[in-house]
């Protein structure tokens, strides 16, 4: 068995031009989708993330903030700044760059965004409507598979779902909304005491580990659709500065029945996703207008 490819690439670039006519739509009656993104510190993999998302937000028609803090910033400062956001009517998401220095904390940063402005999904109190199954804004990476598992017509509801790594931005979500869609969900961590059992009896496996080619193709059920979250560069070797994901594509790939690549699988879609939470929060704005 070969396993088809699902092509993050491709279906982000779908969705984004139907994004880009939502946007159209919206200026039709008066709003422009704004979001806010707030960069604190120098680390590169941050502001490469930055850059990409800007960029995206220019190809689908939202218009977009940046401010940008050095590394010993006040966190007063950008609590401030946060505030003074959240009272902006044209501002419809607010993204604070992960992972921020180490005097920040990240917690009451996350909490102080808005809840109807929280494009990430990170606030406790969208994360509380996911847990209960109701309107939420969802985070991202999450999202994205979720989509790209539609847009294969992956059956969800009866399967046996297995996510390795437990993390709030990525494994707990990810347990959630494959639970709300009627899988039934395990959740592996370091300490799971036999990973290999849990992995082979999955239907959909979720990696999101931050290990490189951790999951390799004799953990995967035969026929499994495997999903890597994960995006590591390789430090050592001939393929020193590579990236590669939580699985090891080679072998996995020779028994899942579907797999995302690493590049050009989730990644893609977790900006799409940033993107799509924050057309719909300007979406709700204008709906609310019209009801004025």
């Amino acid at each position: 068995m070969s396993a088809r490819i699902l092509d993050g690439n491709a279906l982000a670039t779908r969705l984004r031009g139907q994004l880009a006519e939502r946007t159209a739509r919206l200026k039709e009656q008066g709003v422009e989708a704004c979001l806010a993104v707030i960069l604190v510190g120098d680390d590169p993999a941050s502001a490469v993330y930055v850059r990409n998302k800007v960029a995206a937000c220019e190809k689908a028609g939202i218009r977009s903030l940046k401010d940008v803090y050095p590394s010993d910033a006040d966190p007063a400062t950008v609590l401030e700044r946060i505030r003074a956001l959240n009272e902006d009517p044209g501002v419809h998401g607010i993204l604070v760059q992960l992972p921020l220095p180490a005097h920040f904390d990240e917690a009451a940063i996350l909490e102080a965004i808005r809840v109807d402005k929280d494009v990430d999904g990170f606030h406790a109190e969208n994360v509380g409507l996911l847990s209960q199954g109701r309107e939420a804004f969802i985070p991202c990476t999450p999202y994205g598979v979720m989509k790209m598992l539609e847009s294969e017509s992956v059956p969800v509801q009866g399967a046996e779902a297995v996510v390795v790594g437990r993390s709030n931005i990525v494994g707990k979500p990810m347990a959630m909304l494959l639970i709300n869609a009627g899988a039934t969900v395990t959740v592996c961590n370091s300490k799971t005491r036999d990973l290999a059992a849990h992995c082979r009896r999955a239907d959909i496996l979720v990696a999101a580990v931050g290990r490189p080619r951790f999951i390799t193709g004799d953990l995967v059920k035969p026929g499994a659709v495997v999903i890597d979250v994960g995006i590591n560069r390789l430090t050592e070797g001939e393929e020193a500065g590579k990236l590669c994901g939580d699985v090891d594509f080679a072998s996995a790939s020779q028994v899942a029945s579907l797999i995302t690549p690493v590049p050009g699988g989730v990644g893609p879609m977790t900006i799409t996703m940033l993107l799509t939470n924050t057309v719909e929060s300007a979406e709700r704005v204008a709906a609310r207008g019209q009801r004025a």
